[in-house]
């Protein structure tokens, strides 16, 4: 696949010298993390709440998880806006826009007085949550050491890990007192971090090296990438296939077949989490010494041996343990994602074209809430989970391993 630059005279000059990482890195990992943290503490809100939300909709629960694909298929329009803008204006102002817009979307989800509305503004923060990860995440690795980047990009990709315990940890205190609506209010608080990139977080050298003089330049150097943007969006594809397919509908998995309370599902949510970031930390680490993709395969086949314990478990211990060691192993395989598809991406379209890629293939697997609610409703939700789970850790390890990788590649030169 190809992966050539835009030719020099595209870009605005710059004579700084290259270095390998920026400088204030540790700001920009921080700024990404937390916002990407928040976006998903905000998204799983629906997932924890989508029982109660029915209810006060007078729904079903395919309905609401429609809200789920919706604001899945949306995240490619964020993902084109602001990864456009932060190709041809730098990583700070996208991204503190961004973090604004999806606070201000999230507050007026838990004021929806109908259905309709809920779902619009569901799609609406689809657009604010598909904006956030490329830019924060270009941010990111184009500031940290090129020998650290596997362990950082675990840490960038589990503020995903984070927010979904996060708002396991907020539902277990609020919801149970104060209902469903309460929960997203507190999503307003990411509208703060902004200020914290304003006046913390710093331009990344790198697009100032390689950014494009004109939009004219930007879109010949996104065009010269197809082969590489295809092969991104089925890798992402199975990627969005394998979290979304064991994490969205797990709290009503717990609801339905093992009859939890708000409670028991939240703890037990919790916890997955915590093996979650545990795991995506491990195996970012290990991709640094082994490579991206062997790790990668590597975890995601150790993911299918967990399954039965984590579907079928015959007792509430065992359900922990599976739920716990399936998710260090799906969230493993993702923490590697960050570094791996911005290394594979040209450094100036490097705000654009990994997230986008990535969210083309949320949206192309946007569907599994929804279809894993139609199947559970028809048979059991441990069928209709472990079933998905088997085909997609499968097909994922099969597409990560077909493609190519720049370990430790040397950003701005």
């Amino acid at each position: 696949m190809s992966t050539t630059l835009p030719s020099a005279t595209a870009r605005a000059p710059y004579t700084a010298p290259a270095t390998p990482g920026g400088q204030g890195h540790g700001a920009a990992v921080l700024a990404s993390f937390l916002g990407w943290t928040l976006d998903a503490f905000d998204f799983f809100l629906v997932g924890m709440s989508l029982t109660a939300i029915a209810r006060e909709f007078g729904k079903s629960d395919a309905a609401i998880a429609l809200s789920i694909t919706l604001t899945l298929a949306f995240r490619p329009v964020g993902a084109l806006i602001f990864g456009l803008m932060a190709d041809r204006y730098g990583r700070r102002l996208p991204l503190m826009i961004n973090l604004v817009f999806f606070s201000v979307i999230e507050v007026l989800s838990g004021l929806a007085p109908t259905y309709a509305s809920f779902l619009v503004l569901r799609a609406l923060f689809g657009i604010g949550m598909g904006g956030e990860w490329g830019v924060g995440a270009s941010l990111a690795m184009e500031k940290v050491p090129p020998r650290l980047r596997g362990l950082f990009s675990g840490l960038l990709q589990e503020g995903y890990a984070t927010g979904y315990l996060l708002a396991a940890i907020v539902y277990f205190f609020v919801f149970p007192r104060w209902g469903w609506r309460p929960l997203f209010f507190i999503g307003g608080l990411p509208a703060l971090l902004a200020i914290f990139v304003r006046m913390r977080v710093q331009e990344s050298e790198v697009w100032q090296r390689t950014k494009h003089d004109s939009w004219s330049s930007l879109g010949r150097g996104i065009a010269a990438q197809w082969k590489l943007f295809l092969y991104l969006v089925v890798l992402m594809t199975m990627m969005n296939f394998v979290s979304h397919g064991t994490q969205d509908m797990y709290p009503t998995f717990l609801q339905r077949d093992w009859g939890f309370a708000p409670k028991e599902r939240s703890a037990l949510t919790a916890l997955s989490m915590v093996g979650a970031i545990l795991g995506g930390l491990a195996f970012g680490r290990l991709s640094d010494r082994f490579g991206r993709r062997r790790t990668i395969v590597t975890a995601l086949v150790l993911a299918i041996l967990c399954i039965p314990l984590w579907a079928y478990a015959p007792t509430v211990p065992l359900l922990a343990l599976g739920a716990f060691l399936l998710q260090f192993m799906v969230q493993g395989a993702w923490g590697i994602i960050p570094a791996h598809i911005t290394e594979l991406s040209p450094d100036s379209v490097r705000g654009f074209l990994p997230g986008f890629a990535y969210q083309v293939g949320v949206m192309l697997a946007s569907g599994v809430a929804y279809i894993e609610a139609i199947f559970g409703g028809r048979t059991t939700y441990a069928n209709a989970m472990a079933l998905t789970a088997v085909t997609v850790f499968s097909l994922g390890a099969i597409v990560a391993a077909l493609g190519k990788e720049r370990r430790g590649a040397t950003f701005g030169t």
